[in-house]
């Protein structure tokens, strides 16, 4: 099946063989689950899912059905339906591609407001789930997707079904696609729910050899100047892998999983502490695909470490700032163990990585046996093994104890800042929750509400056939998601902290707070006070990764000028909001609350233009000694702050509620 005109060509596109080989793999068995490609800018991503659609076999559709029902056995409970009799038309796969602006109604499915405004009747309008069914559901950037478009596709995919209950509407329809993702780890990860559901993850990185670059500009410069030649160069290499897939696809249900292979595959994953049991479906899935592609009948042992190396690099219990890979000699090692346990497995050599090896072949690079983790990926306290103490160093920086999965800490109240994962909000994006009347314009209009307005309206006024738009019937969609926020650190770098375990558990802590303000797309921004003053570590930046790095370098010692560091983060509070007045701002203070430079007055001075600007702050704790002085806690009281120790920023330590507690804070201070 050739490409378009338009289309740049799968088989043109020059190296990452793996990238392919997930797609085309995914290609001849849709059940594997879709694929995520990670990788920077500028790599072929999208041009390589968009060459796929054209090698898959086309299917054969009810005609007229926008459900893409199959003519051989349309399904009962179709919207359309029933197709009884219907015969059938062959066309395309369908490439569908949800943009990171899409509102719900666009993916979901809404209300048909020309069948409202036409024949006056409730109908329902088809979304991009309804389109990519039996086809590609595309998502560019998936993991600056919102929230609340993630869930729904984390419910389509697992269920095979989209439901919509809304807006007068109750409707159900298949919706079975084959998800492809793609984005840039820069800017933020996925939530572990809508990364385990990808299948394949695969790392897309630009080549480094000068031959290899020269032709891909080469190809590329050809296809501008005369696309519709450089797709007939290509159109015979595009029909073998066409004729290829198809052929897969007809040897894939008899192709043979032997017993003891099947045993293999899932002593690997257990070996490497996959959670649940979709690792080991996905991997056996991948090797019965990779048989079929080459045009075997029973599955090898290459097969499984093949699949394993594609299917497990996303699931793998790593810590919190590893990229998903597989460490290369682990994956041997462990199919050795599982060979010496299974005398019995066919195909399996000595040493699975005998032989020549591709240097690209571990997108994430070594990463060594993982440990112990929580459900979320993320060490926990009582999985993760005490980190053990580097020898101490005169005048070096204490290194941080291992990151961990830290409690969500959000701004009270409801925002209208940037889109993000962390505070309420509302704004252009998120789900709709309701209509007004509109205060300004522009504004987004909320159509179900408008058109009802204007039924009402018109219902009152006798004579009055059809709906009539007016003015006042406009109605503004009301949507609420959740937003970035500045997450300004004020961290006590004096001499009381220095005491190299507790600095180390501060650095440690904070780092996790870092760590998930990566995940929630923050700014993040890092004081430093210690000696005779306070400085900007860090101004308020997108690159978490920067702040994690002068966190780490940051050395400890002298006085404890708290006044100065609090004076100093309202002044980089006061900036910001000038810069960015939409995004609200967070401030955690790092200290044991000793102040051994500085009047009281000045620490109060500090502290009120905090208070009056109506900062959300967060003070935590670091005394360690068993007679505390609860100094910290008075620093939060002057703060109007939530105070909690080091050891209770950890998810699930028993500190609930953070968020209530500032609110009522903030609410008290601002009724005194």
């Amino acid at each position: 099946m050739a490409t378009t005109d338009h289309t740049y060509p799968f088989a043109g596109i020059v190296g990452m063989a793996d990238l392919k080989l997930a797609l085309l793999l995914n290609a001849v068995s849709p059940a594997i689950g879709g694929v995520l490609v990670r990788g920077e800018k500028g790599t072929a991503k999208s041009t390589m899912v968009r060459g796929l659609a054209a090698l898959l076999p086309p299917v054969s559709v009810v005609p007229g059905c926008p459900y893409s029902c199959d003519s051989a056995d349309p399904d009962p409970g179709c919207p359309a339906g029933p197709h009884h009799g219907a015969g059938g038309v062959m066309r395309p796969v369908t490439l569908a591609e949800l943009p990171v602006g899409a509102t719900e109604d666009r993916l979901a499915g809404s209300l048909d407001i020309e069948r409202v405004l036409t024949a006056g009747t409730t109908a329902f309008q088809p979304g991009l789930l309804a389109a990519a069914h039996r086809g590609v559901l595309y998502v560019d950037e998936v993991n600056l997707l919102h929230d609340h478009l993630v869930d729904l596709l984390l419910d389509a995919a697992a269920l095979g079904v989209n439901y919509v209950e809304r807006e007068g509407i109750s409707v159900r329809h298949a919706s079975r696609f084959l998800l492809v993702g793609t984005m840039n780890p820069e800017e933020g990860e996925l939530r572990p729910q809508l990364l385990d559901r990808f299948g394949l993850t695969v790392e897309a990185a630009a080549s480094h050899d000068p031959a290899e670059r020269a032709e891909v500009v080469r190809r590329r410069l050809a296809f501008e100047a005369g696309p519709v030649s450089f797709v007939s160069r290509f159109s015979a290499d595009t029909n073998a892998l066409a004729s290829q897939v198809a052929e897969a696809r007809a040897r894939l249900p008899h192709v043979d999983l032997p017993d003891a292979v099947l045993r293999q595959i899932c002593s690997v994953c257990g070996a490497f502490g996959v959670d649940g049991m979709r690792a080991d479906l996905v991997t056996a899935r991948t090797a019965i695909a990779l048989a079929a592609w080459a045009g075997r009948d029973v599955v090898t042992g290459e097969d499984v470490r093949t699949a394993a190396r594609l299917a497990l690099p996303h699931r793998r219990r790593r810590d919190p700032f590893d990229a998903p890979g597989l460490d290369e000699q682990a994956l041997d090692d462990a199919l050795r163990e599982a060979s010496s346990q299974n005398p019995d497995s066919p195909d399996n050599p000595e040493d699975p990585g005998d032989g020549p090896q591709d240097p690209d072949d571990d997108p994430g690079g070594p990463r060594g046996r993982p440990e112990g983790a929580d459900g979320s990926g993320t060490p926990s306290a009582k999985s993760r093994p005490p980190a053990a103490t580097p020898p101490a160093t005169p005048g070096a920086p204490a290194t941080p104890t291992a990151p961990f999965r830290a409690r969500l800490l959000t701004v009270p109240g409801v925002g209208e800042g940037a889109p993000g994962r962390r505070s309420a909000a509302r704004g252009p994006f998120g789900r709709t929750v309701g209509a007004r009347v509109p205060p300004s314009r522009p504004f987004a209009l909320h159509i179900p509400a408008t058109v009802r307005a204007a039924a009402v309206r018109g219902a009152a006024v006798e004579g009055t056939p059809r709906i009539r738009l007016a003015p006042a019937d406009l109605r503004q969609a009301v949507r609420e998601g959740r937003e970035g926020n500045l997450i300004l650190f004020a961290v006590d770098a004096s001499g009381s902290m220095a005491a190299r375990q507790r600095m180390r558990a501060v650095k440690g802590a904070v780092l996790s707070l870092l760590l998930d303000a990566y995940q929630r797309r923050d700014k993040v921004g890092l004081v430093t006070f210690r000696g005779t003053g306070a400085e900007v570590a860090l101004p308020p930046t997108s690159s978490v990764e920067a702040a994690a790095r002068r966190l780490t370098s940051l050395a400890t010692g002298g006085r404890t000028p708290l006044a100065a560091g609090l004076a100093q983060a309202a002044r980089v509070l006061a900036t910001e909001r000038l810069r960015d007045p939409r995004r609200r701002p967070l401030l955690v203070v790092v200290t044991d609350g000793r102040a051994t430079s500085g009047s009281d007055t000045d620490l109060a001075r500090a502290a009120a233009l905090l208070t009056r600007a109506g900062t959300a702050c967060v003070v935590v704790d670091c005394e360690s000694s068993v007679l505390r002085l609860g100094l910290a806690g008075q620093l939060a009281a002057r703060l109007q702050a939530t105070l909690f120790r080091l050891d209770e920023l950890e998810a699930g330590s028993g500190l609930a509620g953070v968020a209530r507690q500032v609110s009522r804070q903030l609410a008290r201070g601002r009724a005194a």
